[in-house]
C-alpha cells in the first residue's frame, strides 16, 4: 500500500483504488442489467453526474492553465531564437513518434491478421464528419480573436497566442517584467487549484469507470478480442520500448524512474480518456517531479496535449489491417507507407475536431480506398480501448518533453532523480 511522507494514501494508490472500485462495481451493474431505476438513478443518474462534473472540473481549468503557464514560460526565454529551437525540436519528436506507432501498428496487423475469417454485417453504417484541409490548418493556428478561442477551448490558437504574449513581454523590458510577476503569482495559485481538485479525483474515476462498464461490459468485446488485444498490446509495446528508447538515448534517463514518477497523469489519462482534462496534473509532474523546466514544458505538454496522437495512431495501424482484412482486401506496400503519412500528418490537422481519432480513421481509410463503413466493426470496443490510448498519449507527451528539456539543458537531474512528494 503506497502513502506520502505523512503517511496517507498516495493520490495513485486512491485512483487505482476507484478504478477498481468502479470496474467491480460497473460490471455488477451490467449483470443485474441496465434498465429502470439502475439505469435512470444509478447509470444516467449518480454516476453520469459525478463523472461529467469531474471532466469539467479538470476541463475548466485547461484554457487558464495552458494560456497563464506559456506566457510565463515563453516570457522566461531570454532568447527569442530558442523558442524557436523549443518548437521545431518538439514538433520533429511528435511527428517521429507517430510515424513509428502507426508503423508498429502496421506491422502487428499483417503479423497477426486480425480481420481474417471475420464475418461482416452487410447493414453496417458509419457516417463520417469532415477533416479540414491543410491549408484551413494553418490558417486557423491565428486567432482573429483570442477570447473567443479561449471561449471555444481552441487549444492551437491559444498557444500561438499565448506564446506571441509571452514574447512581447520578453521584448517589453520593465512594464514586461510587471506584468510576468502577475502572470507568475496567477500560475501558482493555479496550480493550487489543481492540487485542490485532485484531492476528489478518486470519486470523480470511481463514476467514469463505473459508467463505462455498467454500459458495456465485456461482452461488447468477445467477437473483436484479437483486434482488441492486439492494439492493446501495441499500445504498451509502444510505451514501454519507443519511450524508454528515446528517455534513455536522447535524454539519458532512466525510464524507470520516468514511469515511476508518472503514475498520477497516466492513472488519471485512462481513467478520463481525455488528455485535455489530464493535462493540468500532467505538466505538474513534468515540471516538479521530472524536473522538466517551465520555460520547455509549458510549451511541450499543451502542444503535445493538442497534436500528440500516439496511441489514435496505433488504433488507425492496426484497425486499418483490420478492416482490409475483414473485407478481403489486400494492401500493397505503397498503400502501408500512405497509411503511415496520413496518419502522421492527419495527427496536426486534425488536432481541433471533436471525434478526432475517428475522423483521422476516416482519413486514413479513404487515402487507401478501404470502406469507411468498417469503422462501425470497430466501435463496440473504442471507448475501452480510448482510455489506454490516452494514457499512452500523456506518456508520449512527457517524454518528448523530458528530452527537449535535456537537449536544452533545461532538465533538473536532482528532481529527476530524488523521491518526488506524493500527493
Amino acid at each position: 500500500m503506497q502513502t506520502d511522507r505523512s503517511g496517507r494514501l498516495s493520490l495513485t494508490f486512491k485512483i487505482v483504488l476507484g478504478m477498481g472500485a468502479g470496474l467491480v462495481f460497473g460490471l455488477l451493474l451490467n449483470w443485474i442489467g441496465v434498465a429502470g431505476w439502475i439505469a435512470d438513478y444509478l447509470v444516467d443518474g449518480l454516476l453520469h453526474v459525478g463523472g461529467s462534473i469531474f471532466l469539467a472540473s479538470l476541463k475548466l481549468l485547461v484554457v487558464p492553465l495552458v494560456f497563464v503557464s506559456l506566457v510565463c514560460g515563453t516570457a522566461a526565454l531570454d532568447d527569442v531564437a530558442k523558442l524557436g529551437r523549443v518548437g521545431v525540436k518538439t514538433l520533429g519528436l511528435y511527428l517521429t513518434t507517430t510515424a513509428i506507432a502507426v508503423s508498429l501498428a502496421l506491422i502487428a496487423a499483417t503479423i497477426v491478421q486480425p480481420g481474417a475469417g471475420f464475418e461482416l454485417d452487410s447493414d453496417t453504417t458509419f457516417e463520417a464528419q469532415n477533416a479540414p484541409s491543410l491549408t484551413e490548418v494553418f490558417i486557423d493556428l491565428f486567432p482573429t480573436n483570442p477570447v473567443q478561442a479561449m471561449a471555444d477551448g481552441n487549444m492551437l490558437q491559444i498557444i500561438v497566442f499565448a506564446g506571441l504574449f509571452g514574447i512581447a513581454l520578453t521584448l517589453s523590458g520593465e512594464p514586461g517584467k510587471r506584468v510576468l510577476a502577475f502572470f507568475s503569482d496567477l500560475n501558482a495559485v493555479i496550480m493550487r487549484l489543481v492540487m485542490f481538485l485532485m484531492e476528489v479525483a478518486p470519486y470523480g474515476v470511481f463514476c467514469l469507470i463505473a459508467k463505462v462498464f455498467a454500459l458495456q461490459g465485456f461482452a461488447a468485446m468477445l467477437p473483436l478480442l484479437r483486434y482488441f488485444f492486439l492494439v492493446l498490446g501495441v499500445l504498451i509495446l509502444h510505451a514501454l520500448i519507443t519511450y524508454s528508447s528515446l528517455l534513455r538515448g536522447l535524454a539519458g534517463v532512466n525510464p524507470i524512474a520516468f514511469f515511476r514518477k508518472m503514475r498520477d497523469p497516466i492513472a488519471l489519462g485512462f481513467s478520463t480518456a481525455s488528455s485535455n482534462a489530464t493535462l493540468p496534473v500532467t505538466l505538474e509532474t513534468v515540471e516538479h517531479k521530472l524536473g522538466v523546466n517551465n520555460s520547455v514544458a509549458s510549451f511541450t505538454i499543451p502542444l503535445g496535449a493538442t497534436i500528440n496522437m500516439d496511441g489514435t495512431a496505433i488504433m488507425q495501424g492496426v484497425a486499418t489491417g483490420f478492416i482490409a482484412q475483414a473485407y478481403g482486401i489486400h494492401l500493397m506496400p505503397i498503400d502501408y507507407l500512405m497509411v503511415v503519412v496520413t496518419a502522421t500528418l492527419a495527427s496536426i490537422g486534425t488536432a481541433g475536431v471533436p471525434g478526432v481519432g475517428l475522423i483521422m480513421l476516416a482519413m486514413v481509410l479513404r487515402q487507401v480506398n478501404l470502406p469507411v463503413e468498417g469503422i462501425a466493426l470497430v466501435l463496440g470496443v473504442d471507448r475501452l480501448l480510448d482510455m489506454v490510448r490516452t494514457a499512452v498519449n500523456v506518456t508520449g507527451d512527457a517524454s518528448v518533453s523530458c528530452v527537449v528539456a535535456a537537449s536544452e539543458g533545461q532538465l533538473s537531474r536532482e528532481t529527476l532523480s530524488g523521491k518526488a512528494d506524493e500527493a
